[in-house]
């Protein structure tokens, strides 16, 4: 049998520029850990892809998501397993990583046409932000689905209570 073809979409950090060279524009990117996929992350992808005609996601490497202080054992799923999930949806066109605590080199790196970020960031005070400006994207928050966390997520399952 032969791998799934959306294996495809993972591509390491060297390789992403020119792969994304390839990929229809507007080129949207976005970044985060996305440890336990839920309906939130699936929601907000795809309003992303809605605002290009390719969507990027770079995640957070197992050592750059612990630096994010979510807890000693974070992240549950380890980066290959968290990429091929990213790459198995539909909204999604390329998967990479970053180790740094942010993604801004690796955003100066592949230029997208657009930034977004989950609502709780102030757009205007972000240094990427400033990076995708400087060459004519843009950068925009999408609003985050009410009620649905990886923290809380994980917090209902180690208490044993439905997460539903």
């Amino acid at each position: 049998m032969k791998p799934p073809s959306f294996l495809n979409k993972i591509v390491n950090r060297n390789d992403a520029a020119a792969r994304i060279a390839a990929l229809p524009r507007p080129v949207v990117f976005t970044n985060g850990v996305f440890d336990v996929l839920h309906c939130g992350h699936a929601t907000y992808l795809a309003q992303a892809r809605q605002l290009g005609a390719s969507l990027v996601v770079a995640l957070n490497t197992d050592a750059s998501a612990r630096r994010l202080g979510k807890g000693p054992d974070r992240p549950l799923n380890p980066q290959d397993d968290r990429a091929v999930l990213m790459a198995a949806l539909e909204s999604s066109s390329l998967v990479t990583w970053f180790d740094e605590d942010t993604p801004l080199e690796l955003i100066a790196e592949l230029k997208p046409d657009v930034l977004v970020k989950g609502g709780d960031y102030d757009m205007d005070t972000l240094a990427e932000t400033a990076v995708v400006k400087a060459y004519g994207g843009r950068a925009l928050a999408i609003p985050f689905v009410e009620g649905y966390s990886t923290t809380a997520l994980v917090k209902k399952i180690r208490a044993g209570t439905s997460a539903g």
